[in-house]
């Protein structure tokens, strides 16, 4: 049984199938080639046979006609048979039993006696026709040879171009195997490893930056994993230590413990972890890769929604505009905005709706601290906090505007923060329009 999975895992290799793919179609082609090479050798040969026959039978015609003594031809051709006809009756037979040359006279072209092959051409001189012949044993002899030949040179030329096929698919392929071995190696706490990467810009070698660019790509999804895990272990533990502390203080010091006091800030922790719960959930669900409904979507409604449960927020540059999208979770992203603006702005939020060419435009503008260019991108990382107040509210996880860009990325669109006219910062989202 191990025999016969290595001989089916040989098989099934790249080097094998080319070199067998390209051995079967060189000795076809050879095979081809040696056949028709046969094929005209030998047509070649009766040719000739034929034009040397067709001299000797005028020769002989005009000896006949000379009252000469017939000859079989040169001295070299023993084996010619000449046979002289008067009014279709043999009277004169040379190289032949008298008993053939019925056989030869009555033949043209290719005729078999007493068991041989020969080559027939006639030729005549008023009432006196000659019929001269010769066997075709040379020739055979000849195609024979060339068949011996071919039959030994065809299997060793495609021997050798296996062996030379074998070889250069080996050496051209040791990069890719050399590949292989080395990302079955990488386990998955070793993605900062990388693949060897051959000199030059052929296939092989953007086979190999490929493989690394995903090895990259893998190695920062899996630190960013790891990242969101502890630090979403901390966000959670850190309201349970506090919840532990208050009721292990009221526990051991029920003179001075207030129940109610206490039963509020639990409750307090409790909504605290729920919404915290809940931003892992979406992000979860976004990281899944949920296809997104897309179903006509009034945006300016929406805003229009949430700035007033928000209150105290600018809405007179809001107009309309239509997006396709989930209307759900493009709420939660307005919400996540105007509740980011409220909680840094200083006392005025301002926010814009429009539809700019093909795109969907949102715009929040407050007249916080702002947010330091070299920061901006800080800010949609998940769990991010700046050091001054802007990310650093009361209880706040740092997933808000994490979950925003996640949200509008799915959408089709970007989410982008520079400064804005009212001191602070400027939240622009495009979308695509609904069209």
């Amino acid at each position: 049984m191990v025999m016969v999975a290595e001989h089916r895992r040989w098989l099934g290799s790249v080097r094998a199938r080319i070199t067998l793919l390209a051995s079967g179609v060189v000795l076809l082609v050879l095979v081809l080639a040696g056949v028709l090479l046969v094929v005209t050798q030998r047509d070649a040969l009766v040719e000739q046979l034929d034009d040397r026959l067709e001299l000797d039978a005028a020769r002989i015609a005009r000896s006949v006609d000379a009252s000469e003594p017939v000859s079989a031809g040169d001295d070299d051709d023993d084996d010619q048979v000449v046979v002289v006809l008067v009014d279709g009756e043999p009277v004169e037979v040379a190289g032949a039993d008298a008993d053939d040359a019925a056989a030869f006279a009555a033949a043209d072209g290719t005729v078999s006696v007493d068991g041989k092959q020969y080559r027939v051409v006639r030729d005549d001189e008023g009432d006196v026709e000659v019929v001269v012949a010769a066997p075709l044993e040379d020739v055979d002899d000849s195609v024979g040879g060339l068949v011996r030949s071919l039959a030994l040179i065809v299997p060793a030329a495609t021997v050798l171009l296996a062996v030379a096929v074998w070889v250069l698919v080996g050496r051209t392929l040791r990069p890719v195997e050399r590949i292989r071995t080395e990302v079955e190696s990488i386990g998955f706490d070793e993605l900062g490893r990388r693949v060897p990467e051959p000199p030059g810009s052929d296939e092989i070698a953007r086979l190999a930056q490929t493989m690394n660019a995903m090895l990259e790509r893998l190695d920062g999804a899996h630190q960013r994993q790891q990242r969101f895990v502890a630090d979403a272990s901390h966000e959670l533990r850190t309201p349970l230590t506090r919840m532990r502390a208050e009721l292990e203080f009221d526990e051991r010091n029920p003179a001075a413990a207030d129940p109610a006091a206490t039963g509020r800030s639990v409750l307090e922790e409790i909504a605290m972890l729920q919404r915290l719960i809940d931003d892992l959930l979406v992000l979860a669900r976004r990281d899944s890769g949920v296809e997104v409904p897309r179903t006509p979507v009034d945006l300016d409604d929406v805003v229009l929604d949430e700035a007033r449960a928000a209150g105290g927020v600018d809405v007179s540059g809001v107009s309309a505009a239509q997006v396709l999208g989930d209307a759900v979770a493009l709420r939660r992203a307005v919400r996540n905005i105007l509740e980011n603006a409220r909680r840094h702005a200083v006392g005025r939020v301002a926010v814009t709706v429009g539809e700019v060419d093909e795109s969907a435009v949102v715009v929040v503008d407050d007249d916080g601290p702002g947010i330091p260019p070299e920061r901006r991108a800080e800010v949609f990382e998940r769990f991010a906090r700046l050091d001054h107040a802007r990310t650093s509210g009361e209880g706040r996880s740092g997933l808000g505007l994490a979950i925003v860009q996640a949200i509008v990325t799915e959408h089709g669109g970007v989410v982008a923060i520079s400064d804005s006219p009212l001191g602070g910062a400027r939240l622009r989202v495009t979308l695509p329009r609904a069209s």
